[in-house]
C-alpha cells in the first residue's frame, strides 16, 4: 500500500488538478469524455474515458416504482427508466411479469400518477420542468401519448383524490416566486379545486387555505367531506374535515387535536372508515411513534391499531370495499408490511414476503389485491402483488440487474451503534466491502437529508461500486433529529441545538477509530440537502480527522437559504431550523452556518447543484465554492442547467458519479488496495 500524501501535497494535488482541469486542453476526444452542454464544471480534471467504461455497470440498475391499478383490469401503472432513457416514466404492465409498455417519453421524469376511475380511460399526471418541481397536471388519453395540459403554469399542482361518485379531481395549488412582485411572498395560501379533467376549464376553486403545508388524507365515500393534513413541523401537525358540497363548503373546521387544545402532537388525515363513522389517523399523541388509530366521530374516540408495535407507521393504504387496511411499519429504517381488518382492526396473519424494505402499498379498487414494491441491498425495487384471498404472492416486475453484476453477493446493511458526547444513543447502517479486501477500510460516511429523514435499508444503486470495486466502507448515521426513532429523537437538533447533530459525527469518529475493519484516517462525508449542510458542517468543525467532504444541493447559510427557498416551504423551515427574522436566531444561524466558518474548511471540497433547485437554491453552492476558493481550498464545482434538488437525468448523474470516483481516489491517493 502506498503511503498517503501528507496534507499539504494532497492539497497541492488537488490544486494542480483544478488548474490543469482550467487551463490545459483536453486531451483528445477519443480519450476524455466531454461533458454534455447542460453541464457547468469548474475544477474538475477531465474524465477518462476508459473510466466511463470500467464502471458503465453500475450505472445501470433499473428498478420499477408502483404508481397505481388500473381501476377495472388486473394491470398495474409503474414508473421505470427504460434501457438507453434518461429519466423515469410511466409504464403499463399488463399482468405478472409481462413485458412493460411505455405510456410517456418525456424529457422530465414522470413518476406520480392517477387513472380516471370509472373506466380508465385516461390518466392525469404529474410533471415539472428541469427539476424545478414547480408540478403540473396533465391528462393522457389511452391509447397514445399526446398530453393535454390541466393546470395553471403560474402555480404548482399536486393531484390529492378523486370523488367517488363523479370522475372529478381534487387538487391543490401553490403560488410560485417567480410570479410575485419582487420575486418572494410574504404569505403563502394553498388553493384547493376540483378539477374534470376532460373540461378543465370548468374547475371549480373550494378554499384557500392559510399556508402551504396541507394535504389530503381521503375523501368520504358519499363525496361530502375530505379530511385534511395541516403540517406544521416534523413533530407537530393536524387533522382537519372540510366540506366538499353545501352551505359549509370550502370552510375547514379542526378535528385534532381539539379546538383550544394546548398538547402539541402529530396528526396526519388518512381515508374514511367505512360508513363514513370517522378516520383512519396516525399520531404520536399516546407515545414516542406514528401509530395507526380509528378515531370515531360520535365517541370522539381513538381505537388503538398498531399500539402493540413500538415504531412508527410510515404509509397506510385502505381497500375501496372498506374491508382491508395496509400499515407500512418503520422498524429502524427496513419497512414492514402489516395487514388490518378495517372494521375489527384485528391483524391478519401474511405468508412469507420477499425479502428487503416495502414502499409504495395500493389496492386493486374491485378485487382488493394489495401491491407493493420491495428493494433490497441485493437489488432495486420490483413490485408484488399478495392476494388476501389465496394468500399467493406474486411478482409483476423483473428489475434489471447487469449481467457483469452478481447483486446477490453484495453488502448487506448492518445496524451499529455508538454514543454521542451527552450519551445519547446513535445508529447508523454499515456495509462493508468484500472480504478480498483486507486491513483497515477507507470509511464514506454517507449523511441523509431532511433534516428528518432516515437511512434506511434498501438498494444502494451505483454506490455499490465504492463498495465493491474501491474498498470502501459506506456508514450512514441517523444522527439526533432523524425520523423513525421517536418525537423526542426527532426534536433535538431543533433551532438553537442544530449542532449537536453535527456533534453525533464527531462521536462516529471517535467510534470508527475503535473498529478493527474500518481506517480512522481515510475518512470522506458525504451528503444530500441537509446532508449536504452535514457535511460542509463537518468540513468545519473536523477537517483535521477527514480526508475530503462533498456538498450536494446543499445549505451554506441558514439565513440567506431561508431567505431564498421558495416562499411555499419558508415557514416550515423555519419551525424546523430557527425563524431567521429574530435576532438571536438570526444570529445563531450565521454563526454555526458554513458559510461563516468557510476558513476552517482546509480539505478538498466537491460541490454538486442543480440551477433550478426551488428548495435549496444554486446560490447556496455558488457562495460557498467562492468562499472555499478564496480561502485556497480546493474546490470542484459541478453544475446542471437542467437539474433541481439533485440530478434525475441519467447522463447528468453518471458525470457526476465518474467526477465523484475520481475525488474520491484523489482524496486517498488511490491507496485502497
Amino acid at each position: 500500500m502506498k503511503k498517503p500524501l501528507s496534507r499539504m501535497a494532497l492539497l497541492a494535488t488537488f490544486a494542480a488538478s483544478a488548474l490543469v482541469a482550467c487551463t490545459t486542453p483536453a486531451p483528445p476526444s477519443a480519450a476524455v469524455l466531454a461533458p454534455n452542454a447542460n453541464l457547468v464544471v469548474q475544477g474538475i480534471p477531465p474524465i477518462p474515458a476508459s473510466l466511463a467504461e470500467k464502471v458503465a455497470p453500475y450505472t445501470e440498475f433499473r428498478g420499477h416504482g408502483l404508481v397505481a391499478w388500473h381501476p377495472t383490469q388486473r394491470e398495474l401503472l409503474v414508473s421505470h427508466r427504460p434501457a438507453g432513457g434518461n429519466t423515469a416514466q410511466l409504464f403499463r404492465v399488463a399482468s405478472p411479469l409481462a413485458q412493460p409498455e411505455a405510456l410517456t417519453a418525456f424529457a422530465d421524469p414522470v413518476s406520480s400518477a392517477t387513472y380516471e376511475p370509472t373506466g380508465g380511460r385516461y390518466l392525469v399526471f404529474e410533471r415539472s420542468a428541469g427539476g424545478s418541481e414547480a408540478d403540473q397536471l396533465y391528462r393522457l388519453d389511452l391509447p397514445g401519448q399526446q398530453a393535454t395540459l390541466l393546470s395553471e403554469p403560474t402555480e404548482r399542482h399536486n393531484l390529492m383524490g378523486w370523488l367517488h361518485k363523479s370522475p372529478l379531481l381534487l387538487v391543490s395549488s401553490l403560488p410560485l416566486d417567480k410570479t410575485a412582485q419582487g420575486g418572494t411572498r410574504a404569505q403563502v395560501t394553498t388553493t384547493l379545486r376540483l378539477l374534470d379533467p376532460l373540461q378543465p376549464a370548468s374547475q371549480r376553486k373550494l378554499a384557500e387555505l392559510p399556508g402551504g403545508g396541507w394535504y389530503a388524507g381521503g375523501i368520504a365515500s358519499d363525496d361530502r367531506r375530505v379530511s385534511l393534513t395541516r403540517y406544521v413541523s416534523a413533530t407537530e401537525s393536524e387533522v382537519w374535515l372540510m366540506d366538499l358540497d353545501g352551505p359549509q363548503a370550502g370552510q375547514p373546521v379542526q378535528l385534532l387535536p381539539a379546538p383550544g387544545s394546548n398538547a402539541k402532537a402529530s396528526y396526519r388525515a388518512g381515508e374514511f372508515m367505512p360508513g363514513d363513522v370517522g378516520v383512519f389517523i396516525t399520531s404520536d399523541h399516546l407515545g414516542e411513534f406514528n401509530e395507526l388509530m380509528a378515531y370515531r366521530f360520535a365517541s370522539r374516540e381513538f381505537s388503538r391499531i398498531t399500539g402493540h408495535l413500538p415504531w412508527d407507521v410510515d404509509g397506510v393504504a385502505l381497500s375501496d370495499n372498506g374491508a382491508w387496511l395496509a400499515a407500512n411499519v418503520n422498524v429502524e429504517g427496513r419497512r414492514e408490511l402489516h395487514v388490518f381488518d378495517a372494521r375489527t382492526l384485528k391483524e391478519r396473519t401474511l405468508p412469507a414476503l420477499p425479502a428487503g424494505s416495502v414502499s409504495g402499498m395500493a389496492f386493486h379498487p374491485k378485487t382488493a389485491e394489495l401491491s407493493f414494491s420491495v428493494a433490497s441491498a441485493k437489488g432495486p425495487g420490483q413490485i408484488h402483488t399478495l392476494n388476501l384471498a389465496s394468500q399467493a404472492v406474486a411478482a409483476w416486475t423483473q428489475p434489471y440487474v447487469p449481467p457483469a453484476l452478481a447483486s446477490a453477493t453484495f453488502s448487506e446493511h448492518q445496524i451499529v451503534r455508538w454514543r454521542s458526547f451527552d450519551g445519547l444513543p446513535i445508529s447508523g447502517l454499515l456495509n462493508l466491502p468484500p472480504a478480498r479486501y483486507t486491513g483497515k477500510r477507507p470509511v464514506l460516511i454517507a449523511i441523509h437529508g431532511g433534516p428528518e429523514g432516515q437511512a434506511t435499508v434498501g438498494f444502494l444503486n451505483r454506490n455499490n461500486y465504492y463498495i465493491n470495486e474501491l474498498g470502501f466502507a459506506i456508514l450512514q448515521p441517523n444522527v439526533r433529529g432523524s425520523s423513525g426513532f421517536g418525537k423526542r429523537f426527532l426534536s433535538l437538533d431543533d433551532g438553537f441545538k442544530r449542532e449537536d447533530s453535527v456533534k453525533d459525527i464527531g462521536a462516529l469518529l471517535d467510534w470508527i477509530a475503535t473498529q478493527p475493519q474500518l481506517d480512522a484516517s481515510r475518512v470522506i462525508v458525504t451528503g444530500g440537502s441537509y446532508g449536504g449542510y452535514m457535511s460542509l458542517a463537518v468540513s468545519t468543525h473536523y477537517a483535521d480527522r477527514i480526508r475530503a467532504s462533498i456538498d450536494v444541493v446543499g445549505i451554506s447559510n441558514f439565513v440567506t437559504f431561508l431567505q431564498n427557498t421558495e416562499s411555499y416551504r419558508r415557514d416550515l423551515r423555519r419551525v424546523e431550523y430557527g425563524d431567521e427574522r429574530e435576532p438571536a436566531m438570526r444570529a445563531h444561524l450565521q454563526a454555526i452556518s458554513p458559510l461563516t466558518n468557510a476558513s476552517k474548511i482546509t480539505k478538498p471540497l466537491f460541490v454538486v447543484q442543480g440551477k433550478n433547485d426551488p428548495r435549496v437554491p444554486y446560490t447556496e453552492a455558488e457562495q460557498i465554492v467562492a468562499q472555499a476558493r478564496a480561502n485556497q481550498t480546493p474546490v470542484w464545482y459541478l453544475r446542471a442547467e437542467n437539474e433541481g434538488h439533485g440530478f434525475a437525468r441519467k447522463e447528468n448523474a453518471d458525470f457526476q458519479f465518474y467526477a465523484t470516483i475520481q475525488f474520491m481516489q484523489q482524496a486517498l491517493d488511490a491507496s485502497l488496495r
